[in-house]
């Protein structure tokens, strides 16, 4: 086949994916977890139940690909602002900030409890660990943060510290979290 052909194609399953993900997404806040069916999302998106089924098998299995695509987008996100930031120190700060308000976007829900076991998410989550590991020997290597204490341990500690934010009240109480977090990984002294 032709290659535009082939994109033609790939760009219509794509097309189809994302409209399936996004009805699905639209009619669990609208109608909540338990109550949205096959038959629903296809009418929302459009297709018929049997073009659905070609792509998914059930309904766990669209929410399952639409989480995977939440968190591409999370940790896309935190690599522009990684990005954006001039020095080692900023890109730390930047983007414990901007995971910190992530977190603090998402509460826990039904919905959470059914996705976030998944094997996406353990990927998701040593991606992240990694990510922040490296910001942080970054960091320290630059005499921004302690290097008494290796790089691991503070990914930990700095995520763990973090994903608290989901239970704060307000962006300011978050921004004070961060603060929080960063002055514990001061240089001694």
């Amino acid at each position: 086949m032709p290659r535009l052909w082939n994109d033609t194609i790939e760009a219509h399953r794509r097309a189809v994916r994302d409209a399936t993900l996004d009805a699905t997404a639209a009619l669990v806040a609208e109608h909540g977890l338990t109550s949205v069916t096959m038959s629903q999302i296809a009418e929302k998106t459009g297709i018929g139940r049997a073009t659905l089924y070609k792509y998914f098998p059930d309904v766990d299995a669209i929410l399952v690909a639409w989480h995977e695509r939440h968190i591409t987008n999370h940790l896309a996100h935190l690599a522009k602002v990684r990005d954006h930031a001039d020095d080692a120190g900023d890109r730390l700060k930047a983007v414990l900030e901007a995971f910190a308000l992530i977190s603090h976007g998402h509460h826990d829900t039904e919905l959470a409890a059914l996705l976030h076991r998944g094997e996406h998410v353990a990927r998701a989550r040593q991606h992240l660990h990694a990510f922040i590991r490296d910001l942080l020997a970054d960091a320290a290597a630059a005499g921004d943060i302690r290097d008494d204490v290796g790089p691991d341990e503070l990914a930990s500690y700095c995520l763990h510290a973090l994903t608290a934010a989901s239970s704060l009240p307000s962006k300011a109480a978050v921004h004070r979290l961060v603060t929080v977090t960063l002055t514990g990984m001061r240089p001694p002294g």
